[in-house]
């Protein structure tokens, strides 16, 4: 298996013009889009369904308006024509009294547009270091040609928390029949790098910093970074919607 790493979501539209049907596209978007999607669906949500843009998450609640709409702009909750969504992007939010048996729209500046981006592989996956283990397990089980790992980043630019997902993924599934792009290699060795003192290097990145700096969301960097508390993948089916999968 070639392990591809995306580093910036400046990457991303190149990804259209190829052929991406015989891989596994794993996104992360760590602070704090697929955390969030991750946590809402081992919360009990039904399914996540991610979009582009705002209109399209109000098209949806208009047609099914017991659906729960989240996400962000600027990193705080949507308000939009009249409309306050139910939830931000703060995985904390998404509790099981709130989301059980729900369907969540979501739409964030980078995460779900980097899933959208995606839809051409054969199989989808959002990430989080929640569920990073049960990932891994998922990938290994099957058999893809590539794994392409895309870093939803920060606007145009890369994030540091990003990269370093891609990083401690590849170390769990790079291998003796799997080959390493270059990409791929300078996130294996960030993560390497810093894996001892892995908190304290995030927490110092530019979305870890402004979140840090909201009260509200604090102690959103704190749970984003446990490791491996989720035991299933969350992967997006061809209706568009994410859901819990097993390893087969």
């Amino acid at each position: 298996m070639n392990i591809e790493v995306i580093l910036t979501p400046a990457e991303l539209p190149a990804l259209a013009r190829r052929d991406l049907s015989a891989a596994a596209g794993v996104v992360f978007d760590v602070l704090r889009a697929t955390t969030t999607l991750v946590t809402a669906l081992h919360n009990g949500a039904k399914e996540a369904i991610p979009v582009s843009e705002i209109a399209e998450a109000l098209a949806i609640r208009k047609k099914r308006p017991e659906v729960l709409l989240g996400g962000e702009r600027q990193g705080l909750k949507i308000h939009a024509k009249g409309i306050d969504f139910d939830f931000g992007n703060s995985p904390r939010e998404y509790t099981p009294e709130k989301v059980r048996g729900k369907t969540v729209i979501s739409t964030t500046t980078n995460g779900t547009r980097a899933l959208r981006a995606c839809a051409g592989a054969k199989t989808v996956l959002a990430s989080s270091f929640l569920n990073l283990g049960a990932t891994a397990e998922f990938i290994r089980a099957q058999k893809f040609d590539t794994l392409l790992i895309v870093c939803a980043g920060t606007h145009e630019h890369a994030a540091l928390e990003d990269i370093l997902a891609a990083g401690a993924l590849c170390e769990i599934v790079s291998g003796r029949n799997n080959i390493l792009s270059d990409s791929a290699k300078v996130a294996f060795y960030a993560f390497t790098q810093v894996k001892p003192v892995f908190g304290r290097v995030v927490r110092r990145s530019l979305n870890a910093r402004r979140l840090l700096s909201i009260p509200a969301l604090h102690d959103d960097v704190a749970f984003c970074l446990k490791r491996d508390i989720f035991d299933k993948a969350a992967a997006l089916g061809h209706d568009g919607a994410l859901r819990l999968v097993c390893s087969p």
